[in-house]
């Protein structure tokens, strides 16, 4: 058995703060959160002395990091490497994301997750397959050469991994896969996000009905909310499902996140997503994505028409945004990078908070939100 405590002046445990109390942790886990004077003798205890600590933030979209794309690189290494560059950036959570590709890409990306399971890859919580399924309307960056409607060997696979990992989302556009088709993910333990879609409301309420609990990167390739028409934007806000955002200033104006925030129905919340690339954590100036050149400029990744191709973003930094800029509250905040995602996934029972019997995955903060220290399953790794 191994057990150590640590402290800091300010605790967030997932739900609200704590002051004069440590983080008491064994095995891995968080047994409990606990004054001082309850720590048990001979137990190693760590005064971190300063700021916060907060639970690891879980992100369910990352195309890459560390210089590995999933899309050219789904070796068990590749992915190892990815999930550990996001690590000094708070994230101790993360689903490597598959952007849209061909069938036999996506079959390997599948294998290659089922295999970072098995080896309990640190950081590893299951993969984000977004499209092929999805509307060419709203492709966005994604090759429309790829893009086509779920046959059943899609769904097959799909279903069959999705028995082998934790976790498995899939965003799809309601234009390329049915309702039925949704209930039957739904159903084998898939969670499935609208995206990538230029439905109306109405299209967007049949996927919901059919069992699709999340909104892909909220505002960004999607039917936009309008007077007659509330568009898939309108759907994600006026229904109780979940939604992605990219905090970066880039992919959505302060204003409208602020609109968003106040508008959006419940139970399902905003959660932030970096929809990173594979320069996170690198010097890299750009990099390939099915064939084509992306590049990096002024904190944004784009193709050479200036098309969006995924974020240069952090989950720290979009954070930082959320407070500093959006002046959202900071509990809050905290939620939605690590509760509010970990929720979303099915994963709330060990992710997103620091409860009895949680992963001891943990962010040690300063006041400035720079990134102390980090534990993954009470190892530090950073």
């Amino acid at each position: 058995m191994t057990m150590f405590s640590l402290s800091a002046p300010r605790i967030f445990d997932g739900n609200g703060w704590h002051e004069g109390r440590v983080v008491l942790v064994e095995d891995g886990r968080v047994k409990s959160v606990v004054h001082p004077a309850d720590v048990p003798s001979g137990v190693a205890e760590i005064d971190l002395g300063h700021g916060m600590l907060v639970p690891g933030f879980v992100d369910l979209q990352v195309n890459g990091a560390g210089g590995v794309l999933l899309n050219e690189d789904r070796s068990l290494e590749g992915l190892r490497q990815l999930c550990a560059a996001n690590f000094q950036f708070g994230t101790t959570a993360l689903l490597p994301t598959l952007v849209t590709d061909t069938r036999e890409v996506t079959r390997s990306a599948l294998d290659a997750g089922v295999a970072a399971h098995a080896e309990k890859v640190p950081g590893f919580a299951g993969l984000h397959i977004e499209g092929p399924h999805l509307s060419v309307a709203r492709k966005g960056a994604h090759n429309p050469a790829f893009i086509r409607p779920m046959d059943e060997p899609d769904l097959l696979a799909l279903i069959e991994a999705r028995r082998a990992m934790p976790a498995l989302l899939t965003t799809v556009a309601i234009e390329s896969v049915g309702p039925d088709q949704i209930a039957r993910l739904v159903q084998a333990g898939v969670t499935v996000s609208v995206g990538h879609s230029d439905t109306g409301i109405a299209g967007a309420v049949v996927a919901f009905k059919a069992g699709a609990s999340m909104v892909t990167h909220l505002f960004n390739a999607m039917s936009q909310l309008g007077n007659r028409e509330p568009g898939l934007v309108g759907a994600a806000l006026a229904n109780g499902v979940w939604a992605g955002l990219i905090a970066d200033g880039i992919h959505v104006d302060p204003a409208t996140i602020g609109i968003a925030l106040r508008a959006k129905t419940g139970p399902g919340k905003i959660f932030l997503v970096t929809d990173a690339m594979s320069p996170i954590g690198t010097d890299m100036t750009g990099f390939t994505l099915n064939g084509r050149e992306i590049v990096r400029a002024d904190g944004a990744l784009r193709l050479a028409d200036g098309t969006l191709a995924g974020a240069d973003l952090t989950m720290i930094d979009a954070v930082s945004y959320m407070h500093k800029t959006i002046g959202l509250d900071l509990d809050e905040v905290l939620r939605m990078a690590s509760l509010y995602p970990a929720q979303a996934m099915g994963l709330a029972e060990t992710l997103g908070h620091l409860g009895s019997g949680a992963a001891a995955s943990m962010v040690h903060l300063s006041d400035g939100f720079d990134v102390q220290g980090v534990w993954v399953d009470g190892e530090k790794v950073h």
